[in-house]
Formats: structure tokens, C-alpha cells, sequence
């Protein structure tokens, strides 16, 4: 018997259930999806608190990968037997899961050399890395950019990613040991964001001048100190609010400090056309495959046991990567 965690309120880790579920045989457009790894993403939490509304009951998480077992009609683009990976929103919720229905879609096959733990490990992330770095911003070399959570799955994929494309990197961490494990992967300076005042250490990073772009899954906590480090004319990227929302502000503040840009962005309209996808999902796994990007999977939790994967999520426990075993 197949199993899945479930949730019919939204709350704390506590809401997870581990539940029995019967999956049935894929209709039109779908498969049957036999889970190897699932990938556990902050944005995960989003949607277990409300923050992101969904119907209930529901599944949770967005990320894994896994072999096809078996395929309805009308189904193309993947066979009975591929390992295949794939990351979206509402329409791959329920990936904490050993098996599941799900649309043939969204699915991309996996190429020999990348493992299905290290596809539940980056896909979402690495997707990330790719729009940002590939799509959101024409990069030069020598271009400068502030990355907030530099030792987090995405910041290490960044990193990495940025100085391939000769970009400085400056990485926000709240401690030494992240740190350290941030300079590992490419980035040139770090801040330890817990003493240092941001704003002022970028600017004496960057001679006075200011980073080209910044990058900041944080929000609420670090929105005014990453328009601070910006140059003019510079781009704010928000990707994620693990801080909590950005409160409301008028626009004439990016006039204020720069004529500044600031995007939101997110990943969904980045793959939604299937060859922007795959060029950016190509590009990815073969810097991975080639080992010019390292997967660091640095926790590893049993899919039962997603609420203390959540826990040591929101308590910032976690670098790299992590992920739930089926």
C-alpha cells in the first residue's frame, strides 16, 4: 500500500499525517509514479501554514523523482521504466509521497548520470539558480551580486553557478560554519548578517559603488538593508519571504535610493513553456553531471518524518540541500 503525508488544516509541523492511500491507475494524461526521493523546500512551509492557500484536505510538496510505472493515454513525452524528476506548484502538490497520479506534464526525464536523490535534491532549486542567473538579468563578468542565505540549497547552487559566468559573489549567513561552507562554493566575501551590518560592509566591499543585483529569499527581515547595497540603476530580486511578507511600501523609494528595479519572480513562469524548461533544465544537469556544480544533500529525513524535516527548516538548521527517502 502506497503512503502520503496529509494535511486537512493549515498550522505547525503538527498538522502532517502520515496517512494509507490508494492510488489507482493514471487516466488521460497521466502516470503512476513510483517516488525514489521527494525534495523538501522552505516553500513547502508556505503552503502548510496558509500562506500560500490551497483546498483542503491536500498532499504536500512540489519536488521529487522517481520511475514511471505506468502510463494513461495519450502520454508522449514518457515512457513505462524513465526515471524522471519535476518540480512545479499546484499542479505537482502532493509530492510527499512513496507513489502517486500525477500529470505527465510537468515531468522531465532524467539524463544517466544524475541519481533521483540528487534530482529531488536540486530540480526546484536548480531551476531557481537557472532562471536567475540565465533569464532574470543580462550578466557580465565582473558584474557583482548579493546573495542573502548563501549556504542554503539555492545560495550553493548560485554561488557556484555565478563564478562559472565570472560574477563576485557576496553571500549572507548567520553563522562562521555557514561561512565556511558558503566560500567552499564560490562565494568571494561573506556577512554574517547575526553582527554585520549589511548595507555598510557590501558598500565597503564594493568600494562605495554597490552590487549589480541582489538576490533575497528573506523578505521582510533584510528588504531595506538589500536596497541599501544596491547600485544605481541595480535590480532587487525577491525570491522568497522566509522572514515573513515585505510590507507595503511606496514605489517612490526605489526613485529614493537609486532608481532602482525590483521583480518578483517566480519559477512557474520560467518553465512553463516546455522548451524554455528544458533548455534551462539541460544547461543544469549537465554542470552537475560534468561536476562543475557540486548537489551538496546535507539532511536526510524518512518521508514519515516530514515535520521534523519542516522544524529544522524553519529553524534554519539545515544548509544545502535536503531530502525525504520513500
Amino acid at each position: 500500500m502506497a503512503h502520503a503525508i496529509r494535511m486537512y488544516e493549515t498550522g505547525g509541523p503538527e498538522v502532517l499525517r502520515w496517512e494509507e492511500v490508494a492510488v489507482g491507475d493514471p487516466g488521460p494524461g497521466q502516470v503512476r509514479l513510483r517516488h525514489e526521493a521527494v525534495g523538501l523546500n522552505f516553500a513547502d512551509t508556505y503552503f502548510r501554514t496558509g500562506l500560500y492557500p490551497m483546498p483542503l484536505p491536500a498532499g504536500m510538496g512540489v519536488e521529487a523523482a522517481g520511475v514511471v510505472e505506468a502510463i494513461g493515454p495519450d502520454v508522449i513525452n514518457v515512457a513505462v521504466g524513465d526515471r524522471v524528476t519535476y518540480t512545479g506548484f499546484l499542479n505537482t502538490l502532493g509530492a510527499y509521497s512513496s507513489e502517486r497520479l500525477i500529470a505527465a506534464a510537468p515531468l522531465i526525464r532524467l539524463p544517466d548520470g544524475i541519481s533521483c536523490e540528487t534530482a529531488a535534491a536540486m530540480t526546484m532549486r536548480g531551476l531557481t539558480s537557472a532562471y536567475l542567473l540565465r533569464r532574470i538579468h543580462a550578466f557580465q563578468p565582473g558584474d557583482t551580486i548579493l546573495l542573502h542565505a548563501a549556504a542554503g540549497g539555492v545560495g550553493l547552487i548560485v554561488s557556484q553557478w555565478a563564478k562559472l559566468l565570472g560574477l563576485t559573489v557576496i553571500g549572507t549567513v548567520s553563522n562562521e560554519s555557514k561561512a565556511a561552507i558558503a566560500r567552499l562554493h564560490g562565494c568571494d566575501h561573506t556577512i554574517d548578517y547575526s553582527r554585520e551590518d549589511v548595507a555598510k560592509r557590501v558598500r565597503e566591499l564594493t568600494e562605495g559603488t554597490g552590487v549589480n543585483v541582489v538576490f533575497d529569499s528573506v523578505g521582510k527581515d533584510t528588504f531595506n538593508a538589500s536596497l541599501d547595497s544596491l547600485r544605481r540603476r541595480g535590480l532587487m530580486v525577491c525570491v522568497g519571504t522566509a522572514s515573513g511578507p515585505i510590507p507595503p511600501f511606496n514605489p517612490q523609494l526605489l526613485a529614493m535610493k537609486g532608481s532602482l528595479y525590483l521583480t518578483r519572480p517566480a519559477l512557474a513562469d520560467y518553465i512553463a513553456d516546455p522548451a524554455e524548461k528544458n533548455e534551462l533544465a539541460g544547461e543544469l544537469f549537465d554542470h552537475v553531471a560534468a561536476g562543475r556544480i557540486r548537489i551538496e544533500i546535507n539532511q536526510r529525513y524518512a518521508l514519515q518524518d516530514a515535520g521534523q524535516a519542516h522544524c529544522d527548516l524553519e529553524a534554519r538548521r539545515t544548509t544545502g540541500s535536503s531530502v525525504l527517502f520513500v
